[in-house]
């Protein structure tokens, strides 16, 4: 099994360490290659992902991403020459970001337990307003007009919509799926979403099915986040539906995600939500349990079952002493703390 390394910027060294003592403890045999990609590369050499490097990431089972973002590079330099590149080149069909309260973690919503906090959100990954279609005339006038389109596409929908089903059944007895849009107003891209969404219902009888309005599903979220089991929407939504996901389940520091893959032989790319938090970084203040549930999602995907669960195990157990990175632990006893029970 190979897997590519990407310790970034910032935050994203420390917690990739980390990942590296988990995946260690796990007894696999994993190629792990580092690759020196993110902020520092680029202002030394003006290279963000030089093509022979994405060509060998290419050739990985998966990709481990700790999180790139320097104070002196430009933004969106680093965004859109690693993440976008990676995500649009390999065609990472779709992002899944579980939103789970784990025992002893707080959240922000009184009275809410680890019970009541568990569910999946599926985003399309390659489309949407971030395809970057639109301009700008009369810049910088006061006539400034600015366009921004949202690209969605029969293909693009439909096989983020059957990821969603399969993701439902696969979690649990009683599976349920929920389109979240804004039909009322987004007439066309909604329309496309809600007409290919109840076609593909009809494959699924066993599965439960209902919609949501984004902003309806935003106040839901908050107070009641027990109704959801899986949801499945549009790249923008999704965007911003998993943060607030984070939120309520503890924070970035337990947020993982994974860009996937749809295709044989094209490596999916893991990383944490949060950013490369430089004014943190090399403090041992940053939660590494997102980047740890990172690589539980990497083995779910390969099909290492057993070390997977090994690991969501190992967090589970360690939970509630994770609250204290930061304060009476730093990341690398936290990781220390992780690997020492798988």
């Amino acid at each position: 099994m190979r897997m590519g390394l990407i310790p970034g910027d910032g935050v994203g060294i420390e917690v990739m360490a980390e990942v590296r003592k988990v995946l260690e403890a796990t007894g696999l045999s994993v190629d792990l290659t580092e690759y020196d990609l993110g902020g520092a590369r680029y202002l030394s050499t003006g290279e963000v992902l030089p093509d022979t490097v994405f060509h060998e990431l290419s050739q990985c089972d998966a990709v481990l991403l700790g999180a790139v973002g320097h104070p002196d590079v430009p933004p969106g330099v680093l965004e859109r020459g690693i993440l976008l590149r990676l995500r649009f080149e390999l065609d990472l069909a779709v992002n899944l970001r579980p939103v789970k309260l784990f025992p002893g973690v707080e959240t922000v919503l009184a009275g809410q337990t680890s019970q009541t906090i568990d569910f999946r959100v599926v985003r399309e990954n390659t489309e949407g307003l971030y395809v970057g279609s639109g301009g700008t005339i009369r810049t910088g006038s006061p006539d400034e007009i600015a366009l921004q389109e949202s690209i969605n596409t029969r293909l693009g929908v439909e096989r983020c919509i059957r990821f969603g089903f399969e993701t439902a059944c696969a979690h649990g007895e009683n599976p349920e799926l929920m389109l979240v849009h804004k039909t009322n107003v987004l007439t066309h891209a909604g329309g496309l979403w809600q007409r290919v969404f109840d076609e593909v219902a009809a494959e699924y009888p066993n599965v439960g099915v209902s919609y949501g309005h984004v902003d309806a599903v935003c106040l839901w979220m908050v107070a009641d986040p027990g109704r959801f089991h899986t949801i499945v929407t549009d790249n923008l939504f999704g965007d911003i539906i998993t943060d607030l996901g984070a939120g309520i389940a503890g924070g970035l520091g337990y947020a993982a995600s994974g860009n996937l893959s749809l295709q044989p032989g094209v490596p999916s790319v893991f990383e944490p939500v949060h950013g490369s938090a430089p004014d943190i970084a090399g403090q041992g203040k940053a939660n590494p349990v997102a980047a740890i549930l990172s690589l539980w999602m990497a083995l779910t995907e390969l099909a290492e079952t057993e070390a997977a669960d090994r690991v969501l195990r190992a967090v589970e157990t360690v939970a509630p002493d994770t609250v204290k990175v930061g304060t009476a632990l730093s990341t690398s006893e936290v990781g220390d703390m992780i690997a020492g029970v798988i």
